[in-house]
């Protein structure tokens, strides 16, 4: 079975024209930190194919696609150079860009869960391969210009849509697998999984759509005194529990002071006597 989405050359085609986007977005990346052309390059080339890199070298396809398909190498390649000369005017495309990224992220998603799927991997490692695969190729740009990634620093829905587009792809790819649905629904179901992903991170950077952090609490609860249980044997009687309370240090102090006072009274009686 083949990723539906690679079957066509229309689809081939946007394929292309992601990598394309993600490989102006990762040169544009470069450019602000004044690098030269040739990382300019190099971070075009990891942004749009890294991710499927670290997939493939992970379900041992090797050579990997971003180093053997000279159509997705050329494109990655051809957009650094891009944008090493129209820097100025891809960055401000920003609407465009993003629409561009989205498409990418749902798109990346569903081909790298398909492949993962191709590979008989359970359908748990193709979810985390497919959204590794959607998401990869930004996070190797970010560590290697040595920033906070923007799966991290983007708190709008940016790996939510990736792992439902990865999860609603294997489902799609179980119905072909048992003969529930056609190729050509199938080829359906994909496309309406890309929009969909494409919708959720539209969306949520449009109407400011973030997922909750952390629990807001500034106290502890501790228990204050810890109840210890020992047994105890009677030699003429059924054993029995004996409860003791531990005290606590804000009780009764820190162990430490009590021996030192114990020391003192010591000392005093000594002297007395």
């Amino acid at each position: 079975m083949e990723v539906a989405l690679q079957s066509t050359p229309f689809f081939q085609g946007v394929e292309y024209l992601a990598i394309f986007c993600c490989g102006l977005v990762g040169g544009l990346a470069a450019i602000r930190k004044q690098y030269d052309v040739f990382a300019i390059i190099i971070t075009a080339w990891l942004t749009a194919l890294g991710g499927g890199i670290i997939r493939d070298i992970l379900l041992g396809a090797v050579p990997p696609v971003g180093i053997s398909d000279k159509g997705s190498v050329l494109t990655a390649l051809i957009a650094g150079c891009v944008v090493a000369v129209i820097h100025v005017e891809v960055g401000r495309l920003r609407r465009t860009m993003l629409i561009l990224d989205a498409l990418a992220l749902g798109l990346f998603a569903v081909n790298g869960t398909s492949k993962a799927l191709m590979y008989n991997t359970s359908g748990l490692t193709a979810v985390f391969l497919g959204t590794f695969t959607a998401m990869g190729g930004g996070l190797i740009r970010d560590i290697l210009l040595n920033e906070v990634p923007v799966v991290i620093r983007d708190r709008h829905w940016y790996i939510m849509p990736a792992v439902i587009g990865s999860v609603l792809t294997v489902v799609v790819w179980r119905w072909r697998a048992h003969a529930a649905i056609s190729m050509h629904m199938g080829i359906m179901l994909d496309v309406g999984i890309v929009v969909l992903v494409l919708v959720l991170r539209l969306c949520s950077v449009k109407f400011n759509w973030q997922l909750p952090g952390a629990v807001e609490r500034s106290q502890a609860h501790l228990p204050h005194r810890i109840v210890l249980k020992r047994h105890v044997r009677h030699h003429d009687g059924p054993d029995t529990i004996q409860h003791t309370q531990a005290p606590s240090a804000t009780a009764s102090g820190a162990p430490g002071s009590v021996r030192k006072a114990d020391s003192g009274g010591e000392a005093d009686h000594r002297r007395s006597v």
